[in-house]
Formats: structure tokens, C-alpha cells, sequence
């Protein structure tokens, strides 16, 4: 066997046409025989491909060994091999890197029947093989059947053109990539008992052989990590415990079920419960839950709408508070009406619930109405506690209500901003209410962050979770005390959390690091003291080459800190150029230092881009004057802090080709992805996703325009302040565009439109403008599905390889 050539272009010296590689055998590694005893192939039964899609996972691992009916068989160079037997089963794999996309062939020589797999994708063919390979590093997996005489066996490589190099490598670590981002095992949600010596967990983690499809695993587990019990197909948060951590309540294929965790006995104790949802423990003996009914009185002519709300697919469907007694099975209902009840919480010693119900109410911004009721139980009384613009959630406490919603709650009794500015309600704030829903207190007037859920404890306690500039953290709140601590985590982004009901309380919690994966924490309370339970980077991570970090903070012209963070791919070499991305939101909220997400900041610098992401003026998190100054702008102060920042960016970092710089964001970050290519020509190549090119009909036509208006546009309409809708429209600006644009959206965009995209992209090709329009079929306000999530991420990529990379390759071998 001769396979002594390295992976690289060979060339003839009498001509410039590209010729087959042979790889270099000692960088290939074989293991084989696969169970020697084994006389029939997969290839002769009905089954093969689950058969190699079975072993496949492990021969991708990077075991030096791998067991097969008992008998250990050990991974070698190729080169090594000199006495091979063609009995059962062999493989050959190797790994290779790309500096940028490549294509080429595959050629197996002397292979008679094999699957081969590229990055555990299956590639089509037979004895050629096509290779479209993005930047990093990929792996080849080859299950060999036959090869009649492996003397013979050789592989090539014949690239496309002369700069599809590959170059096969024996690193130990890997560049990040997108499969490993999306397909790597994530917690996806986490309940804790009372009494917090159980535990329920949800693992979810994604295969190529099962498509979009998430493969889920709950399980019970005690303190010690033993497994008592798994859900099969369930979620950790669809299971409700009992105040005495001795029974949990889940629904099961329409059934209301009830374990007891004594002896794992599950008993039914209602069916036919179809739309019940958030069954959850009242008593030891009674349940509570919502019930929802779909409105099938459909007009197949016309629809005949019923006001803003009517644009919702789901405003029709009335949902109530029904009680359910365990023992006998008798539902009660708790609330009627043409009106939706939402349960806020209940007090099962007092006898009453908290439910929440929205009248439809215009009259002032945001144009929707929350009114808190009080349902007795005794007598099954209403009282109405309060009417709010401002709402987000009510919990009880001992002699009192606690309430999260904006600064203008209670005639503005959480505004901590100077009299002539406006409130941003989406910057969540504290309050207390007493149990009849009057002398409201503010208690977070003078804390930054802006607070999202809460959870009460039996001290009458608080935590909180919010958004801390670029971060997502835990606060205990110490109602004796009126003091905020903050719960020591140690995480950047807290995901999911639960909270056991004890004396002195456990927290079991999620969360990542911008630069560390999603571990599993449970933190004491009292001691403010984590453990770390479960670890992804030990999973999928170990040996990842994950981008440098940095902060990058700057002084707008205002006077204020604008924060920011700058990935660099591993391995910077500071004496070249690379070309940047610079990301942002912009709308009411920051960009989180999240270790993945749909915008994967690791995974785009492992492409070889320097990313700056900053958080400009407008987000929540860092005060409430900061946060007020996202009303009635429109991209005003957040397009000078952008292109402030930008510049700024490149002037401290000479290793970035200021002249091959891109940007992009969506929604609110598409609209300024928009608007700034109005305003500067700063930026070589720019991406929108779903993002707003006319403020009026954004305002008029996403299902929650009108409510997002309310605060962004507050007091602010087509008719009373015509200039903001005008001037700060991208599309009435279109004629200033001078860079190329990309538009995505999707065309079953229900919060921003697809029209949006529709209008830039028919201003700018009349105007003659670079632009391209691609629009995701079926795909909502975000692109969700395993497959569809690879081509966005791939497309957004591709489109500023050849602008900032001059290599189109890649964007023409995806749009042909």
C-alpha cells in the first residue's frame, strides 16, 4: 500500500491542471477487523445503514480503543498495518483542516462497498466522494465491507481548484463548529422537590441520524445523583410536586398521573383533559390548573376582526382556573367568562388564587390593559386588587403581594429617571403590595438591573432573576433587611433555575460563561455556595480550541460607558489582518455573554472573524435612564454609540483589516442593520435579519407592533409625530445605501412581517443597489429547526466570506 504523500495540491510541471493527492497513510487511522467472526455484512441484510449509524458515534470518538463483542481492537496508522484480514467489519478515518471552504473529491482506490461520512453526515457515491468542507477542522469516517485486496486501498484528494486545500492534521484539539454548538448535550430544564433531596432533570443533545428531532432523557435523581425513575417523554418542568416531596403530577398522553415516590407506583387520576395544561399541587389532596378551549367558529369567507389582539392566532381560545380533587376526580371550576384567566399564584391556607385577565383597553401606551382578581374560594368571590399598564407577574407573601412590572407601576412609583424623560417599562422592577392590593411599595428604585421572574420563599424572601448589563444573574432579596444580594453562581447567562421550600433553601441552576458551555449547578442559599453537578465541556468540549476573550468598554460622546466584548480566534497571529464583525441588538435589551445561542459569537471567530459585540444606549440592565433613552429614538443614540464604537474598535485593534469590517443583527438589529447603512460607509458588508424598514407598518401590522410601539413610540403615532416615523425609517433613506445588504427573514414572520425585508429589498433594486433577499419558507420571527438552523448560520457566513473574505465559493455552492 502506498499512501506516503501529504494532503496537498499536486501540479504537474508541463500543465496547470490539478491532479489527485494521495493522503499520507500515517496521518490516516485504521481499526479493524470489527468482530472477525462476523461473516455477514451489513451490506446483505435489510439493515445496514442502522447498523453503521450505530457504530458510528464511537468510531468518531477519540477512544484509542474501542470494544466489539468482548474483544478490544486498537486504532493505528494506516501506514503501520501490514497484515490485514478482510473478515468483518473495518474502518479508516482521519482529520483534516480547511483554511477557508473547499470542494473537492474523495476517491477511494481499491474499496469495494463503504460508508463514508464527512463530520457524521453521510456523503453519496461510490467510489468518488464530493467534499464542500467549511473553515476548521472536519473528520472523514470510512466503513469498509469489502476490499478484496487492501494492498491495493489508496486514498486521493482532487480539489476543485487550485486553492481547495486540505491538510490533514493529528492536533489534538478542533475548532468549534456549528454541529457541535447545536448538537451538544444542553439541560433543558430543572425542578428541584421541597425538601430538595430529589431532583428532576431534563438532558437534551441532537444526532445526525435522527434529524430535528431532540433526544430527550428526564430523569428523577437523589441527592447523591442516583436514578430513581425516568419520565419517558416529558420535560422537568411539565412535573409538579406535592409540598411534601412525597408525590409528583404529570400529564401523560392526555392522562393526569400521579407517582408516589415511595414505591414508584403511578396511578391515573383523570383523562380526556384535552388543552389542561400547568397542573400543579393546591393541597395534598387538589390540584390546579388552566384549561383552555380553541374557538372552531371559523368564518371560511372573511374574518371579522375583534380588535388588535384578533391578528393572534391563539386570541380566540378562552382559557380558565379549574380545581381537580384527586381523590374522586371532581372538577371545579374557579373562573367564567368571555375573558382568558391566566393563575398568577394561590395561597392554599387563606383559600384563595391570584389570576390575572387583559380587557381590551387602548386608551394609553402600551394599549393593553392586566387586571389582578382575587378568587375566594370559600365563596367563590372576585375581587378586583388593581388595573395596570405596567404588569408582569404577582406572587403572595406572607401578609402581602409582590408584583414585577416597569417603573411606571403605581402612578410611577418606581420611576428613578429625571421628570422630562419616559419611562422604559420593559426595565422590570420590584414592588409590594399589601394583600388588597393597595400602599404599594417600590423596592428596586435604586437597583441597575432589570428584573424578569421571581420566586417567593417561606421567609417571604425573594429571588429574582434579571438582566445585569450583558448578564443574566440571580438576586436574593432580603425582605427583612430591603437588601439585594447577589447568589454566587458563577455564571454569566443563569438559565433555568428551581428553588427547594426548606428552612434554609437549595437553588438548582443552569447557566454558561461566554467562554465555558452550560454546566449544572446547586447553590446553598445561606452560604451563597455552588456545586457543580454536571458539565458539558466534559461532554462535548474537552478539547475545543474556543476564541480569546476580551472587554472592550469605550465613552460615548454623551459621557456614558458603552460596554463591550471582542472574541479573536485561537491562535491570533497579530502580525496579519483579519476581517471583523461587529454585532449588536439595539432594542430593549443587551446582547448576553451566552456561550451559544442563534447568534454563535465562539463559532463565527473560529472562522477566522475578529467579533466586537457592544451594548449601545437604549438596553436594560444598566439603569433605568439608560434603558429610557430606547423611547422615542429609533436607532438615534444607538447608531452613534455603533458606528462611535466601531471605530473606536479598530483603532485598538491593528490586527483587523479596517476595510473588511461587517455587520449584523435582527429584529430591533436588523432595523439598525438598516438604518446604519443609511448613515456611514463604515461597513463593507451588512446582514438584517427580520428587521423593520418602515416603522409605521411594523407598528401596524406585527401581531405585537402596536404593544412593542407602546414603549418604543410612546405617546408617539403616525398622525401626532409623522417626522420619527419618517426620518428613522431606513426605507425612506434607501437612495444612501452605498454597501452591500443581505435581508433574511421568514415568511411566517408574525412579530416583524416579511414585508419589512420586502420593502428595502424593492427600494434598493430600483435604485440599483447591492442587495439580496433570502427568505426562510414557514420559518417564524426565528429560525429554530436543526436543518434549517445549519443553512442560516452557513448562509450568513457564506455571504461575508466573499465580502470580506473575496472568496464566494462558498455563498455559490449554497445559492447555485
Amino acid at each position: 500500500m502506498k499512501l506516503t504523500t501529504v494532503a496537498t495540491l499536486l501540479f504537474s510541471a508541463l500543465s496547470t491542471q490539478l491532479v489527485a493527492a494521495e493522503l499520507d497513510a500515517n496521518k490516516v487511522k485504521f481499526i479493524g477487523p470489527l468482530a472477525d467472526t462476523a461473516t455477514i455484512k451489513p451490506n446483505n441484510t435489510p439493515y445496514q445503514t442502522a447498523i453503521i449509524n450505530n457504530l458510528l458515534p464511537k468510531l468518531q470518538s477519540d477512544s484509542k480503543t474501542l470494544s466489539v463483542l468482548g474483544k478490544k481492537v486498537t486504532w493505528q496508522p494506516l501506514g503501520e498495518v501490514n497484515d490485514l484480514t478482510i473478515a468483518g467489519l473495518q474502518a479508516i478515518k482521519f482529520n483534516f483542516s480547511a483554511e477557508r471552504f473547499v470542494q473537492g473529491k474523495l476517491k477511494l482506490n481499491g474499496i469495494e462497498k463503504a460508508h463514508v461520512f464527512l463530520n457524521g453526515e453521510t456523503l453519496s457515491g461510490s467510489k468518488e466522494y464530493d467534499i464542500n468542507a467549511v473553515t476548521g477542522d472536519h473528520q472523514v469516517v470510512i466503513v469498509v465491507e469489502q476490499a478484496d485486496d487492501w494492498k491495493k486501498v489508496s486514498l486521493e484528494y482532487l480539489p476543485k481548484a487550485e486553492h481547495d486545500v486540505i491538510t490533514l492534521t493529528a492536533k489534538e484539539t478542533r475548532a468549534l463548529s456549528a454541529k457541535q454548538l447545536f448538537d451538544a448535550p444542553t439541560i433543558s430544564s430543572v425542578s428541584i422537590s421541597p425538601n430538595g433531596e430529589y431532583y428532576v432533570v431534563t438532558e437534551r443533545h441532537y444526532q445526525s441520524n435522527h434529524g430535528n428531532k431532540a433526544i430527550n432523557k428526564t430523569t428523577l435523581t437523589d441527592e447523591e445523583g442516583k436514578v430513581l425513575y425516568r419520565f419517558d417523554g416529558l420535560s422537568a418542568n411539565q412535573i409538579k410536586w406535592r409540598a411534601d416531596s412525597k408525590q409528583v403530577v404529570f400529564v401523560r398522553n392526555k392522562a393526569i398521573t400521579v407517582l408516589n415516590l415511595k414505591d414508584l407506583e403511578e396511578k391515573v387520576v383523570a383523562e380526556q383533559l384535552d388543552g389542561a395544561y400547568g397542573f400543579q399541587y393546591f393541597d395534598n389532596n387538589t390540584l390546579v390548573f388552566a384549561w383552555s378551549k380553541s374557538d372552531k367558529s371559523k368564518h371560511t369567507l372573511v374574518k371579522h376582526f375583534r380588535g388588535l389582539e384578533d391578528r393572534w392566532s391563539y386570541a380566540r381560545n378562552n382559557s380558565q382556573i379549574f380545581m381537580l380533587d384527586i381523590n374522586s376526580g371532581f372538577i371545579n371550576p374557579i373562573t367564567e367568562g368571555k375573558l382568558s384567566h391566566s393563575l398568577a399564584d394561590f395561597d392554599n391556607e387563606a383559600g384563595t388564587i391570584l389570576v390575572t385577565r387583559n380587557p381590551q383597553d387602548y386608551a394609553k401606551p402600551p394599549h393593553m390593559l392586566t387586571e389582578l382578581v382575587e378568587v375566594n374560594l370559600k365563596d367563590n368571590q372576585q375581587t378586583v386588587l388593581g388595573q395596570y399598564r405596567t404588569f408582569s407577574s404577582a406572587k403572595y407573601s406572607d401578609d402581602g403581594i409582590y408584583v414585577v412590572a416597569g417603573p411606571d407601576f403605581a402612578n410611577g412609583l418606581g420611576r428613578a429617571i429625571p421628570e422630562n424623560m419616559l419611562a422604559n417599562n420593559y426595565d422590570g422592577q420590584l414592588y409590594r403590595l399589601d394583600r388588597q392590593g393597595q400602599n404599594a411599595k417600590a423596592l428596586s428604585k435604586s437597583f441597575d438591573p432589570a428584573i424578569g421572574s421571581m420566586q417567593v420563599l417561606s421567609n417571604d424572601d425573594v429571588v429574582i432573576k434579571v438582566t445585569e448589563r450583558d448578564t443574566q444573574q440571580l438576586y436574593l432579596y432580603d425582605e427583612s433587611k430591603a437588601r439585594f444580594t447577589k447568589l454566587k453562581t458563577g455564571f454569566d447567562v443563569v438559565g433555568r433555575f428551581s428553588i427547594s421550600d426548606e428552612r434554609n433553601p437549595d437553588l438548582l441552576v443552569t447557566g454558561t460563561q461566554a467562554s465555558h458551555p452550560q454546566q449544572l449547578k446547586r447553590l446553598d442559599i445561606s452560604k451563597n455556595r455552588a456545586k457543580t453537578l454536571w458539565d458539558s465541556k466534559a461532554l462535548a468540549y474537552e478539547n475545543s480550541e474556543i476564541a480569546t476573550l476580551s472587554e472592550f468598554n469605550f465613552t460615548n460622546k454623551e459621557g456614558v460607558e458603552i460596554k463591550g466584548r471582542v472574541y479573536t480566534p485561537h491562535n491570533l497571529d497579530e502580525s496579519k489582518q483579519y476581517p471583523a464583525l461587529v454585532y449588536y441588538y439595539g432594542g430593549t435589551s443587551p446582547v448576553s455573554r451566552g456561550f451559544t445561542g442563534r447568534y454563535p459569537f465562539n463559532l463565527w471567530a473560529a472562522q477566522g472573524y475578529v467579533v466586537y459585540v457592544l451594548q449601545p444606549t437604549g438596553a436594560t440592565g444598566f439603569g433605568q435612564e439608560f434603558s429610557a433613552k430606547h423611547v422615542n429614538a429609533w436607532g438615534e443614540y444607538t447608531a452613534n454609540d455603533i458606528i462611535e464604537g466601531t471605530k473606536k474598535f479598530l483603532a485598538a485593534h491593528p490586527y483587523v483589516n479596517k476595510d473588511k469590517v461587517g455587520n449584523l443583527g435582527a429584529s430591533y438589529g436588523g432595523f439598525m442593520t438598516m438604518l446604519l447603512a443609511t448613515k456611514t460607509d463604515l461597513f463593507s458588508a451588512s446582514i438584517s435579519h427580520a428587521g423593520i424598514s418602515n416603522i409605521t407598518s411594523y407598528w401596524g401590522q406585527g401581531w405585537w407592533g402596536y404593544l412593542y410601539s407602546g414603549e418604543a413610540s410612546k405617546n408617539s403615532f403616525p398622525w401626532n409625530n409623522p417626522k420619527l416615523y419618517s426620518d428613522h425609517s431606513p426605507v425612506f433613506h434607501a437612495d444612501k445605501v452605498n454597501s452591500p445588504l443581505l435581508l433574511i427573514h421568514g415568511d411566517a414572520d408574525t412579530n416583524v412581517p416579511p414585508g419589512e425585508s420586502h420593502n428595502m429589498y424593492t427600494a434598493l433594486k430600483l435604485l440599483g443597489k447591492d442587495v439580496e433577499l433570502i427568505e426562510y419558507k414557514g420559518t417564524d420571527h426565528q429560525v429554530f429547526a436543526r436543518d434549517r438552523r445549519f443553512h442560516w448560520w452557513d448562509t450568513m457566513l457564506a455571504y461575508f466570506d466573499m465580502h470580506l473574505k473575496d472568496q464566494p465559493q462558498w455563498w455559490q455552492y449554497i445559492y447555485k
